[in-house]
C-alpha cells in the first residue's frame, strides 16, 4: 500500500487575521449591531401610536448621531485590542484602494467595483478587520465624492456589516479554488442586495408625503407599511441594487483569484501575529539547565516570537 503524501497529512496552516477580536470588541460589536438594527427597522419595531413614530422625520438624525458615536467606539475598541501597525498599514492601503475604486461607474447601473474588494479582504484577513476596514472606506469615499450627509453612519455600519460577513464564511483555511470563488459570489450577490435593502430603510422614512403610496406613514399599521416598504424597493432601487449584486459576481470570478492570492500572500509577509521581542541583558544566566545559551553578542538582538 502507497503511503499518502506528506502534504496529504500535514495539517492545514492556522488561519492568520490581522484583527484578533478580544471579549471587549465582541461586545461592541454586538451592542453596536444591536442597536443598528434598532435604527433600521424602528419603523417596523414602534408601535404606531408611540412617540417614535410621532416624530418620524426627527427619528433618522437622531440614529444618524448615536451610530457615527457607536462605530467610533467600536473601531477604537478593536484598535486597542489588537490592531498593530502592520495591520494600520494594511487598512490605509486597501480603504484608500476601495475609496477609489467607488466613483469608477458611479451613476451607471450601480456598478460599484468596491464591494468585490471587501468580500475578498474580508475572507482573507478577518471579520474584526473587515468590520474596520468597510466603516473606513466608506467614510474615505464619502469624503472623496463629497457624499457626506445623515446617511453616512448608516452607510458606514451596513458596509462594516458587509464586510465582516465575508470573515465569518465557513472554510477559510481548507475551502480553495473555484469552491471558495462560488461561496464568495453568492456572498457577494446576497449582501449587496441586502445592503441596498438596508440602506432603503434609512431613507424611506424621509420621504414623508412626498409619494403617499409608497413612503412610512406613522400612523399604519405594520403590515401596511412594509407593503409600501416593498413597493418603495421595487419602484427606486431594485435596478440598481441587481447592478451591483452582478457587478460584484462579475468581478469576483475574474478578478478573485489573483486578489486573493495578493491578500494572502501579503498577510503572510506581514505576519501579523507575530511580535517582536527582545530579550533581557543577562537572560542567558536565567536559563534552563542544559539548554544552549545565545551566541556571543547576540543577548540584546530582537527575537521573532
Amino acid at each position: 500500500m502507497t503511503p499518502p503524501p506528506p502534504s496529504a497529512l500535514a495539517p492545514a496552516a492556522p488561519r492568520v487575521r490581522a484583527v484578533r477580536l478580544g471579549p471587549r470588541s465582541v461586545a461592541a460589536l454586538v451592542l453596536v449591531t444591536a442597536v443598528g438594527v434598532i435604527a433600521f427597522g424602528w419603523p417596523f419595531l414602534a408601535p404606531p401610536a408611540s412617540g417614535l413614530s410621532a416624530h418620524a422625520q426627527d427619528a433618522p438624525w437622531l440614529f444618524a448621531g448615536l451610530l457615527i458615536l457607536l462605530v467610533a467606539v467600536v473601531a477604537a475598541t478593536i484598535s486597542e485590542s489588537d490592531l498593530g501597525p502592520k495591520a494600520v498599514a494594511m487598512l490605509g492601503v486597501l480603504a484608500a484602494t476601495g475609496a477609489a475604486l467607488r466613483p469608477i461607474g458611479a451613476g451607471t447601473a450601480g456598478i460599484e467595483p468596491m464591494f468585490f474588494l471587501l468580500v475578498l479582504s474580508g475572507r482573507v484577513l478577518g471579520p474584526g478587520f473587515g468590520f474596520t476596514l468597510g466603516s473606513v472606506t466608506m467614510f474615505a469615499s464619502a469624503l472623496l465624492t463629497g457624499g457626506v450627509g445623515p446617511w453616512l453612519p448608516f452607510q458606514m455600519l451596513s458596509m462594516g456589516w458587509f464586510a465582516m460577513g465575508a470573515g465569518l464564511l465557513p472554510g477559510p483555511v481548507r475551502l480553495r479554488g473555484r469552491a471558495e470563488l462560488l461561496l464568495l459570489a453568492g456572498y457577494g450577490f446576497l449582501a449587496s442586495l441586502a445592503y441596498g435593502t438596508v440602506m432603503n430603510l434609512a431613507g424611506w422614512p424621509f420621504m414623508g408625503a412626498t409619494a403617499s403610496g409608497i413612503s412610512f406613514h406613522p400612523g399604519a399599521s405594520v403590515a401596511a407599511n412594509l407593503a409600501r416598504f416593498v413597493a418603495y424597493c421595487l419602484a427606486t432601487s431594485l435596478g440598481w441594487d441587481l447592478g451591483r449584486a452582478l457587478c460584484t459576481v462579475v468581478l469576483t470570478f475574474a478578478l478573485g483569484p489573483a486578489v486573493l492570492r495578493a491578500l494572502r500572500r501579503a498577510t503572510r509577509r506581514a505576519a501579523f501575529e507575530t511580535a517582536v521581542v527582545f530579550d533581557a541583558p543577562g537572560s542567558a544566566e536565567r536559563r534552563e539547565p542544559g539548554t544552549a545559551g545565545p551566541a556571543a553578542g547576540a543577548s540584546d538582538a530582537p527575537t521573532l516570537r
